[in-house]
């Protein structure tokens, strides 16, 4: 072995004795942060695909308390709410969040932008729910949109949180890779144009991460008008995106950080873990949640309830 080799292997060896320190120093940072039980814990169906009975199910199984629905809830049970509610109390769960759609800022639809996630705010407010989420169209032609367009969309925003408002129910904002709100910078001033009274923060920490943001400084920015989160991570991918949404602990997110950040702030709202979809084609919904699960109650030693 040469005197490069013994270099490198010292210098791999001490990498790797410093890695296990932080490992050891973050689990044990966390359990004394986080056990608590400061803020709660839910977890969105999105992954399930439109199967939320399943999703709920396998929620309640492993023993989440909190649940986002989609609007796609919306057609089915409209007529039939008390079913839908009926699943969620049998299961001891919440309705933690609702995704209530896009906002629409061409005047021409502003009307039906308005009146559609005002239904929603009904239907949320029937499932014993409080809050609804909304996003925005996609990026057009992967064009960053104009102060001017930011602002609008904030406006239509303000208007729906106002008439949900009277409802009793709470509309947030969630920030979005490809939308209007992709880059900190974008989120930076639509925030600055909500009215708090109507329209509050969901942040997304693996969309701002993945936007050029570092997740645990907004929180600590926002934190006079953060609501919800969504908790979930990126990494990067060879593939059209460059990356992936995957499970928690599995990317880029420094996720303890975030904690940290929310127990500094004294956050008492939830916190929703989210995977758009199946992160690799040997998981499965439920795998996905309980490795999640994992990382929360064993890494963090964070509780689900």
């Amino acid at each position: 072995m040469n005197n490069t080799d013994t270099i490198n292997r010292r210098s791999f060896l001490q990498t790797l004795s410093l890695a296990a320190g932080a490992l050891a120093t973050t689990s044990a940072f966390a359990g004394e942060l986080f056990k608590k039980g400061n803020f709660n814990i839910g977890y969105s169906s999105i992954t399930w695909g439109g199967k939320d009975l399943q999703a709920i199910e396998d929620l309640s199984s492993l023993g989440y308390k909190g649940i986002q629905l989609r609007a796609n809830t919306f057609a089915p049970y409209r007529t039939k709410v008390s079913e839908l509610k009926d699943a969620l109390v049998k299961n001891d769960l919440k309705l933690a969040m609702f995704s209530s759609g896009n906002v629409e800022v061409d005047p021409a639809k502003f009307q039906s932008t308005v009146d559609t996630h005002v239904a929603h705010a009904s239907f949320v407010k029937a499932l014993g729910g409080s809050a609804l989420q909304v996003t925005n169209s996609l990026r057009k032609n992967g064009q960053a949109p104009t102060t001017a367009e930011l602002k609008k969309l904030a406006e239509v925003m303000n208007e729906i949180g106002k008439q949900t408002a009277d409802l009793g129910v709470q509309t947030v904002y969630h920030n979005h890779m490809n939308q209007w709100g992709e880059t900190p910078e974008e989120v930076d001033t639509i925030v600055q144009a909500l009215n708090p009274k109507h329209v509050k923060l969901l942040l997304d920490i693996a969309h701002y991460k993945q936007g050029g943001g570092e997740p645990h400084e907004a929180v600590l920015k926002y934190k006079d008008i953060l609501h919800t989160l969504h908790l979930k991570d990126t990494k990067p991918v060879e593939s059209k995106s460059g990356y992936k949404f995957v499970e928690l602990g599995q990317g880029r997110v420094d996720v303890p950080a975030v904690f940290a950040a929310l127990n500094k702030v004294k956050f008492k709202g939830w916190a929703v873990v989210e995977l758009d979809g199946v992160p690799d084609p040997d998981k499965s919904p439920l795998i996905c949640a309980e490795i999640n699960k994992k990382y929360l109650t064993e890494t963090l030693k964070y509780p689900l309830s």
